[in-house]
């Protein structure tokens, strides 16, 4: 399954609901603190249930909410390209259509709600059946169904399955009142059916900027857990492993029988009071037996002991590797690759080199990347559809990125909007637009000017008056000529905004 949509409401800064539209590639940019990474985090609490980076707390409640009287914390997901079949009940397949659990434009939701942050509740949120006699089938057991099947004298082909039985039902009726409501997962008949659902979810492995520096530090461990557990994913391990904790169990079988057989001749009343308990081998967590696959550098030392640097040169080999072998492999599992600022510690030739990877991985089948980035150079490598401004908490400040204020696209409009970067490149792009449409008479007319000393090639010094934003285009194409006072940082921000407030006033 693969990530449409996400929506996160009550966790930390985001008070109000707010949803935030997927893509192969998503790249969230905004200034520092406006709620880049918690989204990440959200994402991590709902996939890796507290066993990821990210442990959900009280502190995690947003403080207005919570002021308010609302303690819950809400993180869904919408899916796309789903399973074509599922079993919910027992052996027998239905599909998630067939039982009414898709929204109306056929996509899975899945809510999770945390009361107080406490243990969550599992919603599947579904355009489903509300009639008199067809609604809440899904909570019913196989009796109870049976009962209504002949309550409504409905005929059945097979009484053995719920899930035809359910079909009956509804396909007995004319009008089935199809409305958007929450189902609660722990509720439905099925017990399975939210291992069943889990087994499609895509795993979803998040890498942050900050890390502690100790031996378990999970930048560099996390790539190697991630590749355990899509190797365990395979088919054939999953089957190589099940036969080994089959014959584990057979042979511990018989030694718990012996050993009651021993204890029954010893007292009979104790031993028939046991009952040995093995769990079975689909309830193993194999990944645990390679949770202390690490990478060493020379000399045994662990990587995370050496500098940022080397530790993210790990992870941008880790990821060129993955975007090869997932274009190679087939039958992959789907995965989320989360990443905050991959730009950090990086030489920009570096930085290049791990965005060119992550693109290339993105566009491999079942793979999606998100990224955080605080690089005006890493905005510059990506298409305007990859790009999600956050401007702050607020569902109104979180924008997919287009050719926002300007009427051409620009990526130096997305770093100065994203960053405040008042950048040498934007003020000439900026000017070149305005000059190439003949309008530099009508920008300058009523602004001051100041003077500016023109070197000739005689090398003699002409004296000009201009207004600013030629002031600074001077300085920045004749770095050579030293005549003249160096513009400041205020002055090219200012010289910018004028531009782009005469651009937006003449359309």
């Amino acid at each position: 399954m693969k990530i449409k949509n996400i929506g996160i409401k009550g966790f930390r800064g985001y008070a109000d609901h707010v949803q935030i539209e997927s893509s192969d590639l998503l790249v969230l940019v905004g200034k520092n603190d406006v709620g880049k990474s918690t989204i990440l985090e959200a994402l991590d609490i709902f996939f890796n249930e507290g066993k990821g980076c990210v442990k959900l707390d009280r502190e995690d409640i947003s403080k207005s909410n919570l002021a308010a009287g609302d303690e819950d914390i809400e993180i869904w997901v919408e899916f796309e390209e789903l399973p074509s079949s599922i079993i919910i009940d027992a052996t027998n397949q239905t599909t998630l259509s067939d039982e009414y659990l898709t929204t109306s434009q056929g996509t899975l939701k899945l809510i999770k709600r945390y009361p107080k942050a406490g243990k969550e509740k599992v919603f599947i949120r579904a355009n489903h059946p509300t009639a008199r006699g067809c609604a809440d089938l899904l909570l019913k057991k196989q009796a109870e169904l049976k009962e209504l099947l002949n309550e409504l004298s409905i005929d059945c082909n097979d009484k053995t399955k719920n899930s035809e039985i359910r079909k009956s039902i509804w396909g007995a009726h004319k009008t089935l009142r199809l409305q958007e409501i929450d189902i609660e997962v722990g509720k439905i008949d099925a017990k399975n059916i939210w291992d069943q659902l889990k087994s499609y979810m895509p795993l979803y492995s998040l890498f942050q900027a900050d890390r502690k520096n100790s031996d378990s530090d999970n930048e560099v461990q996390d790539p190697m857990r991630l590749a355990v557990k899509e190797i365990l994913c395979d088919p054939c391990i999953q089957a190589e492993l099940g036969r080994i904790a089959n014959t584990v169990k057979n042979r511990l079988d018989q030694v718990a029988a012996q050993t009651l057989l021993k204890l029954n001749e010893l007292n009979p009343a104790v031993a028939s009071s046991l009952n040995p308990q093995i769990p079975d081998s689909s309830s193993l967590k194999w990944s645990d037996v390679f949770k202390s696959v690490a990478i060493t550098g020379d000399n045994d030392i662990p990587i995370n002991k050496r500098g940022s640097g080397v530790k993210r040169l790990v992870l941008i080999s880790f990821f060129r590797a993955e975007a090869e072998r997932r274009q190679r492999e087939a039958s992959l599992p789907s995965v989320v690759y989360a990443i905050e600022e991959p730009e950090t510690s990086q030489h920009p030739d570096l930085q290049r080199a791990l965005i060119q990877s992550l693109i290339s991985l993105s566009q491999v089948s079942h793979t999606q990347i998100m990224l955080t980035t605080h690089s005006p150079e890493v905005v510059k490598q990506l298409k305007f559809e990859n790009l999600l401004l956050i401007g702050g908490q607020a569902a109104s400040d979180i924008k997919r990125v287009v050719a926002r204020e300007l009427p051409y696209p620009s990526l130096n409009e997305v770093n100065f909007a994203a960053f405040d970067e008042s950048s040498f490149e934007y003020h000439n792009e900026l000017y070149g637009y305005i000059e190439e449409q003949g309008l530099l008479t009508a920008y300058r007319a009523g602004k001051t000017t100041m003077r500016y000393n023109q070197s000739s090639r005689d090398g003699r010094t002409i004296q000009k008056e201009v207004v600013l934003t030629e002031y600074i285009r001077h300085q920045i194409h004749h770095p050579e000529n030293t005549h003249n006072r160096r513009f400041n940082d205020a002055e090219l921000r200012q010289s910018i905004e004028d531009m782009r407030d005469f651009i937006q006033a003449n359309p």
